[in-house]
């Protein structure tokens, strides 16, 4: 039992593919799991194959677990109990006692969203809470209706020390059909989110699953997102010229699984895994000798190619994992939250539960829930950016 004042977690999934049943079982093993006691905080994940039954989730569960704070989304699949339940029925629901915790609840659509000009008042008016406050985020946007990127510049801008983690609902293939789920409301649109203050510390861990080939260069040509010239010489070239130094397994990655890494910190002067943001390149153009990527460039800045496979994605993780494990010491979570792309999971790996299995290998038994998203929110070198092919992991402890 924790100690007065401390958090509590407990992580359970359903299988069952009756929602109602789903939804009994679910509750009996949170509040077993609790002591009997009622939750601050539930934080609810919901596959589609309960799609008929999407808008009863709230009251189902709300029901059992009095007035707390209800937060979640539908999703493709979903993480539970540290486990990882694809292509078949799921319902997650990860809660907690957080004494001590201010939460604060909010949705908001992009009609809603100040103008990057804005004032502090009005980015703190959105979600409820003052900066002041320095709160942490759990962001969950719908991918169809939401500028979920406009949101988190603002949000960095405002709330500069607070970090905020989530993804993007994946319940449906269509705009309209998603729910986000906040107290006993649903809605089709926008995001659904909850701004945590007081005796609360979040740790944040984002596995891009990439490792670097080549060596850093500088972009010394570029117009917004193309990319004419590297250290002078054209990109072409340079692509060729990387190519032609690469072994066979990882010339065959190069063709569909190429990636460049952006250095976020403009001082920085050696870089490693997990210093660059990775982002997909969208395209070459033979005509202007441009190559298309999925950021905006400047001249000056050093980038890297990086190739991403089962293998590369796994080792990334692990050292990720691994180096918070070493960060941390003795101050480990008492709760998590995981944010995985959908294209990771079995599609990757060709089975289930390897990025939980991972987390349990070097962070032990620590309460885990999550889902599979459209794209996943995380920080990266202290900045928040919306994500693809990443397992994006909130770690929540006890207030420093």
């Amino acid at each position: 039992m924790p100690k007065a004042g401390e958090m509590k977690w407990v992580s359970t999934v359903c299988e069952d593919v009756d929602t109602a049943a789903a939804a009994a079982k679910a509750g009996e093993a949170i509040l077993s799991g609790l002591g009997g006691k009622n939750p601050d905080l539930t934080v609810v994940f919901v596959s589609l194959h309960h799609k008929d039954a999407f808008e009863k989730i709230p009251a189902l569960l709300g029901d059992r677990f009095g007035t707390g704070v209800l937060v979640g989304c539908t999703a493709g699949a979903v993480i539970g109990g540290g486990r990882e339940v694809e292509e078949r029925p799921g319902l997650s629901v990860t809660a907690a006692i957080l004494p001590g915790v201010d939460l604060i609840p909010f949705h908001c659509d992009s009609a809603d969203l100040p103008e990057p000009i804005a004032s502090t008042d009005s980015w703190e008016k959105l979600v409820g809470v003052e900066s002041a406050k320095k709160p942490h985020f759990i962001l969950l946007p719908d991918p169809f209706t939401f500028e979920a990127e406009r949101f988190l510049t603002g949000l960095d801008q405002i709330f500069p020390q607070s970090q905020k983690v989530g993804g993007l609902a994946s319940g449906a293939r269509v705009p309209g059909l998603n729910s986000l789920y906040l107290g006993g409301e649903v809605f089709s649109s926008g995001l659904v989110g909850v701004a945590m203050c007081g005796n609360i510390s979040v740790d944040t861990i984002v596995a891009q699953g990439c490792r670097p080939i080549g060596e850093p260069m500088f972009v010394t040509s570029c117009d917004g997102n193309l990319v004419l010239e590297m250290d002078g010489k054209p990109i072409f070239d340079k692509l060729k010229d990387l190519y032609r130094s690469l072994d066979p397994d990882d010339k065959d990655l190069f063709r569909h699984s190429l990636f460049l890494g952006v250095v976020m910190r403009d001082q920085q002067t050696e870089y490693q895994q997990g210093d660059f943001l990775i982002r997909n390149l969208i395209g070459m153009n033979a005509e202007s000798g441009s190559l298309a990527v999925g950021a905006t460039l400047k001249e000056n800045q050093v980038v890297q190619f990086h190739l991403r496979d089962a293998k590369t994605s796994a080792e990334d993780l692990d050292h990720m994992l691994s180096r918070y494990h070493e960060t941390a010491g003795k101050a480990l979570p008492q709760g998590s939250l995981m944010f995985s792309c959908l294209g990771r999971g079995r599609n990757l790996y060709g089975r289930s539960d390897h990025d939980t299995d991972s987390f349990r290998r070097r962070l032990g038994s620590i309460p885990l829930g999550g889902f599979f998203c459209n794209g996943e929110i995380g920080p990266v070198q202290g900045k928040t950016f919306l994500h693809g092919y990443t397992s994006s992991f909130a770690l929540f402890r006890n207030g420093d």
